[in-house]
């Protein structure tokens, strides 16, 4: 039986009877019989039976996987050399089994020379198959045994009805969906992070990085494919994987629509490309914090010559100092939390943020912005790891009106804490004051007033905290950390 079927129907066999022919010498009374005889003769009129084969009928779905690369998906070798049609063309260099994917021809978004793989190194030149769905299914077929392009020896019938079903009812245009930097537009990031957590953290992992689909010296992640080539993503995302173990589940027999493949691929652009360290990650999420507390050194004696650049935020001394007052706990900046109030500074966020890291903490991009006589260089990776790989969007989390989750389970926030912060916190919340003896505050206050904040401090924990406050940071995703906020702000 074949894996996520949609529609399979089952090859129909059709009798039709040709009907009886009159006897010979026979009149309206012998045409009722197959044998009239007379004294003369004997004439008898055989009945022929005829059998029309209605087409097979294909698999979308596995024509998908098939587009993709069919030897895998058939278990069969790749054929020799190259695809007799290659040699017509000079652009692209590939040989071998790549000659013989559907996909290095015709593209992922299956227009070919009008399309992604109109220009660079998968340049061919050829058409691509898009209006394929106008065409009968004996035209499509017929395709498939032309000359130079002959595959009935390669596939099965079977295989060659399930591709002519993917082009005639597989194909989409993806483009309203990807614009001319291969960003996703469009999309509800929210949900797709919903629908990769429910299909997809299984296998791929949290951050997306549990398989990797290249090399150990050249890795390609989730993250890697939907940032590079998105119209590939949309293709395995609604097709599979071709001989996964265990099957990709297809988007198409999940009943996806174009919608969900390109909010989950929205998210995967948020993804890392490369293996968090997260020893690195976690350190610098405490620099971001307060990096004077984690060296064990005094802050500089004058404010950062940055803040003097802007006048909303009164701060002074050590704090004008601190990442997070001029970058956010959200790490927005302007754009989030810190857009208003007494911490505003107009300042950008760092979210997002993925080059010349290094050059903009060490003052090579703006020289008042120079950390490097302060920050040991392990000190200045760890933070740039913090900001290329550690940053979670806290923008779906929290109603930034309101300072509430959105969406969390408070059974679940209470289950998390009791397991993970009340043997220091205490089942109330109230054994560490982060406050004064005249105006305390304690988690749950802190929870109310600050969300963003707290949840910096779940992940990457508190500077100099003894005992040490362990850091969830690829432990817990962004449904754990609303759940837990949920509950947090039942405290008082």
């Amino acid at each position: 039986a074949r894996e996520c079927q949609i529609g399979r129907l089952h090859l129909v066999v059709l009798f039709f009877a040709l009907g009886l022919a009159e006897a010979a010498c026979g009149g309206d009374d012998a045409a009722d019989t197959t044998t009239s005889s007379t004294a003369a003769a004997t004439t008898t009129t055989t009945t022929t039976t005829t059998t029309t084969v209605a087409p097979l009928q294909g698999d979308a779905v596995t024509g998908g996987l098939l587009y993709d690369k069919w030897w895998t998906a058939t278990g069969v070798d790749v054929p020799d050399g190259d695809q007799a049609l290659w040699d017509t063309q000079t652009d692209n260099t590939r040989s071998g089994g790549d000659t013989w994917r559907c996909k290095e021809c015709h593209g992922w978004d299956y227009k070919g020379a009008d399309g992604a793989y109109g220009s660079g190194s998968h340049f061919t030149g050829f058409a691509g198959v898009f209006d394929s769905q106008a065409k009968s299914a004996a035209d499509l077929t017929a395709a498939f045994a032309a000359t130079d392009h002959d595959f009935s020896s390669l596939l099965s019938e079977e295989s060659i009805a399930d591709l002519v079903a993917f082009l005639q009812e597989g194909l989409a245009d993806y483009s309203p969906f990807i614009d001319a930097d291969k960003q996703i537009v469009g999309a509800d990031v929210a949900h797709g992070e919903s629908l990769f957590a429910s299909t997809c953290v299984a296998c791929h992992g949290a951050d997306g990085t549990t398989l990797n689909f290249g090399a150990d010296d050249d890795p390609e992640y989730v993250g890697t494919i939907a940032q590079d080539n998105p119209w590939e993503f949309f293709h395995k995302v609604r097709f599979g994987q071709p001989a996964s173990n265990p099957p990709m589940p297809s988007a198409i027999a999940s009943g996806w629509s174009l919608e969900d493949v390109r909010d989950v691929a929205a998210y995967a652009q948020t993804l890392p490309t490369e293996i968090v360290d997260a020893d690195a990650a976690i350190l610098g999420g405490l620099l971001y914090d307060k990096w004077v507390t984690v060296l064990g050194v005094d802050p500089p004696a004058e404010d950062n010559p940055v803040f003097a650049r802007q006048t909303t935020n009164t701060r002074t001394g050590g704090d004008t100092w601190r990442c997070k007052e001029c970058h956010g706990w959200d790490y927005q900046g302007v754009d989030g939390a810190y857009g208003g109030g007494s911490h505003m500074t107009g300042f950008p966020g760092v979210f997002g943020a993925q080059s010349d890291i290094v050059a903009q903490i060490s003052g090579q991009v703006d020289a008042e912005h120079d950390f490097s006589s302060l920050l040991s260089e392990s000190d200045i990776a760890a933070l740039a790891a913090f900001i290329s790989n550690g940053l979670m969007d806290m923008g779906p989390l929290f109603d930034v009106a309101t300072k509430t989750p959105v969406g969390g389970d408070v059974a679940t926030g209470e289950a998390l804490y009791t397991a993970s912060c009340a043997a220091c916190h205490g089942a109330d919340g109230k054994t560490y004051n982060f406050g004064s003896d005249e105006e305390p505050e304690y988690v749950g206050g802190l929870s109310n007033d600050n969300p963003w904040e707290v949840s910096h401090k779940i992940l990457f924990g508190h500077p100099g905290s003894s005992p040490v406050m362990p850091a969830q940071f690829n432990v817990w995703g962004p449904e754990e950390i609303v759940d837990i906020l949920t509950y947090l702000q039942t405290m008082d």
